[in-house]
């Protein structure tokens, strides 16, 4: 693949990606209440994941999949960039980036993934009627640990804290590089430093009082996928000035 083939497909890929993944974002609002559920009692979330069915799953499904294009044009980047890297340390940074920004998004994936593998079996088997008490506190405990690694320590933690890592060595890289503006950079450090708040509200889970913006993750997360639809379309236009 030439380099203005592999800007052009690596540029597509992060747009696609960062908007597809908002369509099962917001489904996932409007039928199960996310991401304000993700803390609410567990008998409350099988109960709610229970009643939206089949659709839900899907929804999860779609969710958790909507990210492989973002995750294919990391793994691109480091080739797309490396005709504009001012010096042997700009593309150093960019290789090292491919690493954090590869294992975060593997990361959140395989964390989502456990709505539509491992949470449908529990939700069953919570809300079966004829479930003995002692069945239903043991299936509470199983859901509370899978949710606490699944969710908040690969999903939230570990992706989310790779993906930051991604965004701030990638910018570092974006500094040193010819064929993109100031701009960018940083505006990927201060979408970062809003991502890295949100990690108190993770903290708060184990240590109670810990002091945590609710609204940080929101706010992190649109500013990530808008600063990665910026990249792709800059990665396009410059695919079309090396013509």
């Amino acid at each position: 693949m030439t380099l203005s083939r592999t800007q052009t497909t690596a540029g597509i890929l992060l747009i696609l990606g960062a908007v597809l993944v908002n369509i099962p974002y917001v489904m996932l609002i409007s039928s199960f209440d996310y991401p304000d559920i993700l803390r609410a009692p567990a008998a409350e979330i099988l109960s709610r994941f229970a009643s939206g069915g089949p659709r839900l799953i899907w929804y999860w499904l779609a969710f958790a999949w909507a990210g492989l294009p973002i995750l294919l044009g990391i793994l691109l980047l480091p080739r797309a960039l490396d005709s504009t890297a001012l010096d042997e340390r700009g593309r150093q940074f960019g290789k090292l980036a491919l690493f954090f920004g590869a294992t975060g998004a593997v990361a959140q994936m395989i964390g989502l993934l456990r709505w539509a593998f491992v949470v449908p079996g529990l939700a069953l088997a919570y809300t079966d009627p004829q479930a003995a008490s002692t069945t239903r506190d043991a299936v509470v405990a199983v859901f509370q640990a899978v949710h606490s690694f699944g969710g908040v320590l690969l999903g939230e933690h570990i992706g989310q804290t790779f993906t930051i890592l991604w965004m701030v060595i990638l910018s570092v890289s974006l500094l040193r590089t010819r064929g993109f503006p100031r701009w960018l950079p940083i505006a990927g450090f201060v979408a970062s430093a809003f991502y890295l708040d949100a990690q108190g509200e993770l903290i708060a889970t184990v240590i109670p009082g810990w002091p945590a913006w609710e609204a940080a993750g929101l706010v992190g997360s649109l500013l990530w996928l808008g600063w990665i639809i910026a990249l792709g379309i800059l990665l396009l236009r410059a695919r079309r000035a090396a013509r």
